[in-house]
């Protein structure tokens, strides 16, 4: 069976790495010794799990098509501010690609694709069982509109003290309750950054404080004699880099098919559509 050539951008970083080493644990995938990372990187060279990958910064990554082995899917686990240039690049350069990296200008991000000849999965969230938690929420928007209206909601999200953004999941969230009848925005999410905040008052253990992602969503009755509250505690990125081997190997066999200028999420992964 063909392995699929994978470059994982974002290394050193923890995400990255995460789905690098799973990338090395499977028959069906082989890693590129490469990789595009962030500016202030000044390494040259990192390692996973015993391979060497060379780093290249932005102003240098027209050289990494000069390698000689080009990847068939790309995997961005960069940094909110590089989403669009990132793209821009991928699209330009023919390189179809699954992004995991949340923040940027998703309209322009998806146009980007749209008006290629590459595809792509765009994604805020690669978790497969926490993107069908979400898929039923917006079955209950799509045909219980108004079901919570005079509720309250309180949004809480806590992630590791390097995610630079607000949770793209809970985002996604916020507008399914708008359409259960809740008016509610993106700014009142309540984010959590602190470890001291983390480990004492959310109980996060220790050893994951470095890499969680946890949220509940808690709606309240206008009179307070009704309360529900959803919860999906994430210990460790394994869950994520797992959806995105899904993605990769999904948009491989959309690539093999010919698709060109197509965007897809990971409700198009779970369904294999």
């Amino acid at each position: 069976m063909e392995k699929i050539r994978v470059m994982i951008n974002g290394l050193p970083g923890n995400m990255a790495a995460e789905v690098a080493a799973q990338i090395l644990k499977e028959n069906r995938f082989t890693l590129v010794p490469y990789a595009l990372t962030g500016p202030e990187i000044t390494e040259k060279t990192c390692t996973v799990k015993g391979h060497r990958i060379a780093l290249f910064c932005p102003e240098n990554r027209d050289a990494i098509l000069e390698e000689a082995e080009r990847p068939d899917v790309t995997v961005d686990y960069t940094h909110p501010t590089a989403v669009n240039a990132n793209a821009d690049w991928y699209c330009r350069k023919g390189l179809s690609f699954v992004m995991g990296t949340t923040g940027g200008d998703r309209k322009a991000l998806a146009e980007s694709v749209s008006n290629s000849d590459v595809c792509a999965v765009i994604a805020p969230n690669m978790a497969k069982q926490i993107v069908a938690f979400q898929a039923m929420m917006a079955y209950a928007a799509d045909h219980f509109p108004g079901l919570f209206k005079g509720y309250t909601l309180t949004i809480r999200e806590s992630h590791q003290k390097g995610k630079a953004d607000t949770s793209g999941t809970a985002k996604a969230m916020v507008s399914y309750f708008n359409r259960l009848g809740i008016p509610f925005s993106e700014e009142q999410i309540q984010k959590e950054r602190d470890p001291v905040v983390q480990r004492e008052e959310w109980k996060i253990p220790e050893a994951h404080l470095v890499g969680h992602g946890w949220h509940t969503y808690s709606l309240t009755s206008a009179d307070e004699t009704v309360h529900f509250q959803f919860t999906h505690n994430v210990n460790g990125r394994k869950i994520y880099a797992r959806g995105t081997l899904d993605a990769v190997a999904f948009l491989f066999r959309k690539i093999q098919s010919g698709e060109k200028g197509k965007v897809y999420s990971m409700i198009d992964v779970l369904k294999g559509a």
